[in-house]
């Protein structure tokens, strides 16, 4: 039975994990549900996508009985492949939202733990539930943060923050996790305020949201000239193009654009 559900709304790509009996455990389905979910996603015309988790929790990390499988693994061969360009399967949970064009606004509330905060970190944007708690989890197994982390938490934390929340694997609230950089924001209803920032995102020109993903990429990884470069490259694609040339017809005339 496929652990996620896909669903469009003016378009509005709604994602969620549908495994809440286990609050959303990650099991072997349940990553190569996420990552479908993402590629689908990514191949739509949606415009902003919501990723948020049935029941009480978001995701509270990997299913234990992923453990008992772990001893009985080849973790060479499962894990040093890369599968999807620069990343194996686990690490491609978190990283294909990425890869998707379009913001990715995420929806936390409960438990955010583990893999499930890293799939939680390759949103653009996380909205949490004030009484939300997350967690670098892995060294409560004996593991290091491998399904992305590494990758993601260096861009959003400082270092002793870093490294705090990978030695200690201790849970913190919402509003720690906000103050440190986790979390966007905080809201008593997160998934109705992902949803109305979702709809904002998907009325402006999506043209000029995709070329601010792909600039904010670059800007987040580049040196200064190859970021120069690029927000000229960028405005050239858009300037007096369709979806421009609509935005500009819709503010003069009082209305909402209509993209085609």
């Amino acid at each position: 039975m496929s652990r996620v559900s896909v669903e469009y709304e003016d378009h509005v790509a709604r994602v969620t994990l549908t495994r809440p009996d286990k609050m959303n455990a990650l099991d072997s389905a349940m990553i190569q549900s996420i990552i479908s979910a993402g590629q689908e996603v990514a191949a739509s015309d949606a415009r902003a996508v919501v990723l948020a988790g049935e029941g009480r929790s978001f995701c509270a990390g990997l299913d234990l009985s992923s453990f008992a499988e772990m001893g009985k693994m080849d973790a060479e061969g499962w894990l040093m492949p890369r599968k999807h360009g620069d990343t194996n399967d686990v690490q491609e949970v978190a990283m294909v939202w990425r890869r998707v064009q379009v913001p990715v606004i995420a929806a936390l509330q409960g438990a955010v733990y583990g893999g499930g905060l890293q799939l939680a970190l390759g949103a653009d944007i996380r909205i949490a539930h004030p009484e939300a708690r997350l967690s670098v989890m892995e060294m409560k197994w004996g593991l290091v943060p491998d399904m992305g982390g590494m990758a993601l938490l260096p861009r959003l934390v400082r270092s002793d923050v870093l490294r705090q929340l990978v030695y200690t694997a201790a849970p913190i609230g919402a509003e720690q996790a906000e103050r440190w950089g986790l979390v966007t924001t905080l809201d008593e209803e997160p998934l109705k305020a992902a949803l109305a920032m979702a709809a904002e995102i998907a009325g402006k020109s999506p043209s000029a949201i995709r070329a601010a993903k792909r600039l904010i990429e670059v800007a987040e990884s580049s040196d200064r000239s190859e970021v120069l470069w690029n927000e000229s490259h960028e405005s050239v694609g858009l300037i007096g193009k369709a979806d421009q040339m609509e935005v500009i017809a819709a503010q003069m005339q009082g209305r909402k654009p209509v993209f085609k």
